[in-house]
């Protein structure tokens, strides 16, 4: 085995005239930037059409984007979140080429001999539509979990290239997620990163997904299958995961003692590449990130005739569209898992109602949000005689918190809240909630200010635009906390929004 050590006695024994001749024929002939042996080198000959690439800090993330757009491919684009976060990415490559010829500031395109690289920023979620219909051969994503999952998709879905024999792949980087906005990412790559994923994938493992009928499914091969008249062509996806100690130039910085010296769960989410350790929540959520975790490890899956009489019924509508329809089912304090029935599936009110009274039981109450495209399926409902409450959460609320002394600004506000108390251990209800990626993220989303009319919680409009989706999961469930007694001689055309419908206990 080489000892690196006698190598390293030996250069400093040189002269500077013998290092620079030393270093001239080395350098000569050779690629301009070569991986580091182990996981980067693992990486970059990964033939997975989609990679992430990192985990913990130091692992040479940027470098892996920056060297595969250098030595593989003709056009590529390297996205930040932000675009002052370029700058580390511009002064990194001008120090791998020896030059900043053929870079343009202003456009953000470095122009080399048979190689263009273009750096891109999407600050905004609706920024992306400035890179629709650009293609390239390489898409890189740094700090993959700043970006929401729909900059993602759409900025990905323009990876393609006209050069015979060019490969094209996207690779992103970056650490665990410190914000829910990221949350996204470890249930992409959650055969990689979640512990009790249905089809766990050991790192560089590459597995296969296609989507049928609007959802993404894990398949046998890359082979190309038809479906519902369709030709569809699976892609690979991987995850490889890296840390610090496989950089030898950052730990003989001292680096690692930084990262060491960090606070947790930081540390371990830095150091260690840890997917799963603790987040802090902003200062204003709605729902406290650990209150949910606790709900959802108390779920066990239950039979039809062990979860008892179903209690209640949240809707989120659907019609068309790339949003699903969300059905939350409770049985008292456990919640089922969500039925989840693809957009473009639903295309109008009486087909939504159908759905509903599919998975009805016991007369549950049924409980949709009307805003928006919930009116027409509540109508077919009502006269069909499903009691069924629409919940206008824009209307007025004169409900009081459990403490007596807190208003809310609106009906949105009180049943968010409800949600929030519901969950609170002090109030020791023990609620049991489906461990669901996408319903933690929902849930956890949302935050809240205190105005001269009450608790005020942020508008799904808002954090749709913040995080880059609806959250029509976490409005489903909070939709079936509500507490609404089983009356069949209930007047069917009601509007019941009345005040404190929440008491997951009846």
């Amino acid at each position: 085995m080489l000892d690196l050590s006698l190598i390293k006695d030996a250069v400093k024994n040189l002269s500077k005239e013998e290092v620079a001749e030393l270093d001239a024929l080395l350098t000569s002939g050779a690629p301009m930037w070569v991986p580091l042996p182990g996981p980067q080198t693992r990486a970059y000959y990964s033939g997975a059409d989609v990679m992430f690439y990192g985990g913990a800090a130091g692992g040479g993330k940027s470098d892996l984007l920056i060297g595969s757009a250098l030595t593989e491919h003709s056009k590529s684009i390297i996205f930040r979140r932000e675009g002052t976060q370029l700058q580390g990415i511009f002064d990194r490559m001008a120090e791998i080429i020896g030059t900043r010829d053929g870079f343009n500031s202003k456009d953000k395109i470095w122009r080399l001999t048979g190689r263009q690289v273009e750096f891109g920023s999407v600050p905004h979620v609706t920024d992306v539509e400035k890179y629709q219909g650009r293609p390239h051969d390489l898409k890189g994503f740094d700090e993959i979990c700043h970006f929401t999952e729909s900059q993602f998709r759409f900025l990905a879905g323009w990876l393609r290239t006209t050069r015979e024999g060019q490969r094209t792949r996207i690779i992103c980087t970056g650490n665990p997620p410190t914000t829910p906005e990221g949350q996204w990412v470890k249930e992409y790559w959650g055969p990689w990163l979640m512990p009790d994923h249905h089809h766990p994938a050991k790192p560089g493992q590459i597995l296969w997904y296609a989507m049928i009928d609007g959802k993404e499914e894990i398949v046998e091969s890359g082979e190309p299958f038809e479906y519902d008249g369709d030709m569809i062509t699976p892609q690979s996806r991987t995850f490889i995961p890296s840390k610090v100690e496989d950089n030898v130039f950052l730990m003989e910085t001292g680096y690692k003692a930084t990262l060491q010296s960090l606070p947790e769960p930081l540390r371990s989410q830095m150091l260690k590449g840890d997917f799963n350790a603790g987040m802090d929540d902003p200062e204003w959520q709605v729902i406290p990130s650990a209150w949910v975790d606790a709900a959802m490890a108390r779920w066990v899956k239950l039979e039809a005739h062990q979860s008892g009489p179903m209690s209640s019924m949240g809707v989120d509508c659907a019609r068309g569209g790339r949003d699903d329809m969300i059905i939350a089912r409770r049985h008292n304090l456990w919640f089922d898992e969500p039925v989840i029935i693809p957009g473009a599936d639903v295309p109008d009110g009486p087909t939504a109602a159908g759905r509903v009274i599919n998975v009805r039981r016991d007369r549950a109450p049924v409980h949709i949000d009307v805003i928006g495209v919930g009116s027409s399926p509540t109508d077919f409902l009502r006269a069909n005689r499903i009691q069924t409450i629409a919940v206008n959460n824009a209307a007025a609320s004169m409900a009081l918190d459990s403490t007596g002394e807190l208003r809310f600004f609106n009906k949105r506000a009180e049943t968010y809240w409800g949600m929030r108390e519901a969950l609170d251990p002090v109030n020791g209800l023990n609620i049991s909630l489906p461990p669901n990626p996408r319903l933690r993220a929902d849930l956890t989303a949302a935050e809240w200010r205190l105005t001269p009319r009450g608790i005020q919680v942020e508008a799904k409009e808002k954090i749709k635009e913040r995080i880059g989706r609806s959250t029509d999961y976490g409005d489903a469930y909070i939709l079936a906390l509500l507490h609404t007694d089983r009356d069949e001689d209930l007047p069917w055309n009601v509007d019941t929004n009345r005040d404190n419908d929440y008491d997951p206990i009846t």
